[in-house]
């Protein structure tokens, strides 16, 4: 990997003012120009993101935070993970590189004109071409270590409904092959194609039960879609036209949002919504290894009728003196229990909940919204929890700092 000079790296920190006034503008440039000489590419983008704009919006943080720690690399380890992670489970390979390159230093050009003279484009090129190194061979890296690459068919061979919003699919390779092993907490990207759309679309769901050699379990929040969010295409795929003995594609496990199973530190899993799924697969697994580990599983959401898994954690504390739960709901229906659906009523409070009993020195997993991710990690931060104990997952276009 070539090293970028000093004047290179004073040229691209000089861009930053720049990028930070319009970078939301040249990323929707980029990304339009791109699918225009590459419309191949909607299959491996998120088009939804795309329309939204959050696509965008990402990508312009990322160019920023890159730019501003364009002189200490370091700072981006994490980002750089995740992302890579994410491109290897749609299968991003080293050519796509230069093509994501070109149109992204053509947006530049494209969007700023004169404002750039050819010494910081040049700088530029050169930046993009140190992180694509970077990136091409931490992907390279999770390649070799996959199950397998590409996407693989799989047949379902159950589907069952958890709650009013989310199914559960039950996914075996269609080879007979037994299903990989993976660490919990890591997803799945499942490609369906979207006649609305035209194109294939893969989506990232997390893997919501133990490895058992013989089948993945994915579950499925349906998206309903909002005034300002678009019902989710694939998600009402799943739903509505996948059932037992249906072949769908999906890549090997990938993430880095995973338990850390090494070690012998309570675990506090808190999770929002769909964002329980993770979550099983962790304490699924901690069972399954009969890890003495005392585990608190806390978990927020409306009320029992979109309560995933509920038996399931109510079966599990009472059958294991370890493991312990937290349940809140926001807006209790007349048919939830306390005490037996939930625990309490309203939004999760960590700060109350562990101020109360806190768990010394455990490890914290949090899953859900990115609003909801970040008001728990403050909540921890205000309790004096080590950043280093605090385990966050971001799928989309979000980030939590």
């Amino acid at each position: 990997m070539s090293t970028l000079t000093t004047d290179q790296i004073a040229r691209v920190k000089a861009t930053v003012p720049v990028l930070a006034a319009h970078g939301t503008t040249i990323t929707r440039h980029f990304y339009k120009r791109m699918f225009a000489h590459h419309p191949e590419l909607k299959n491996v983008f998120n088009q939804t993101h795309q329309i939204s704009g959050s696509q965008p919006e990402t990508l312009a943080r990322a160019v920023y935070t890159y730019a501003a720690n364009i002189d200490n690399l370091g700072v981006l380890g994490s980002a750089v993970s995740r992302i890579t992670h994410k491109h290897a489970s749609l299968n991003i390979r080293p050519e796509h590189y230069p093509i994501v390159g070109r149109h992204l230093l053509g947006a530049i050009v494209d969007v700023l004109g004169d404002a750039v003279d050819k010494p910081t484009m040049d700088a530029w090129e050169a930046a993009y071409g140190q992180l694509a190194d970077i990136m091409i061979g931490a992907e390279a890296r999770l390649y070799s270590g996959a199950a397998w690459t590409g996407f693989r068919p799989f047949v379902v061979a159950r589907k069952e409904i958890e709650s009013d919003e989310i199914a559960s699919f039950y996914l075996a390779p269609a080879d007979g092959s037994p299903a990989c092993s993976f660490e919990p907490g890591q997803y799945l990207s499942v490609k369906r194609f979207v006649d609305e759309l035209g194109v294939d679309q893969p989506r990232q769901y997390s893997l919501s039960d133990a490895p058992n050699g013989h089948w993945l379990r994915i579950s499925v929040k349906r998206e309903a879609g909002r005034e300002d969010t678009p019902a989710g295409h694939v998600s009402n795929l799943l739903h509505d036209g996948v059932e037992a003995g249906t072949i769908v594609h999906v890549s090997a496990p990938m993430g880095d949002f995973t338990l850390k199973r090494a070690r012998t530190t309570p675990v506090v899993l808190v999770s929002g919504g769909v964002g329980v799924t993770p979550m099983i697969s962790m304490l699924s697994t901690l069972l399954a290894e009969r890890s003495p580990r005392r585990v608190t599983f806390v978990h927020a959401c409306r009320n029992g009728r979109v309560h995933a898994f509920r038996q399931w954690l109510n079966d599990t504390v009472a059958a294991h003196p370890n493991v312990a739960r937290a349940v809140f709901y926001e807006a209790i229906d007349a048919t939830d229990r306390q005490g037996v659906d939930y625990d309490f009523e309203g939004r999760l409070d960590l700060t109350k909940l562990l101020a109360q009993g806190g768990v010394p020195d455990a490890d914290y997993y949090i899953c859900g919204p990115v609003p909801f991710m970040q008001a728990q990690r403050d909540a921890l931060v205000a309790l004096s929890v080590d950043a280093g104990r605090i385990h966050t997952e971001v799928f989309g276009s979000g980030t939590v700092e």
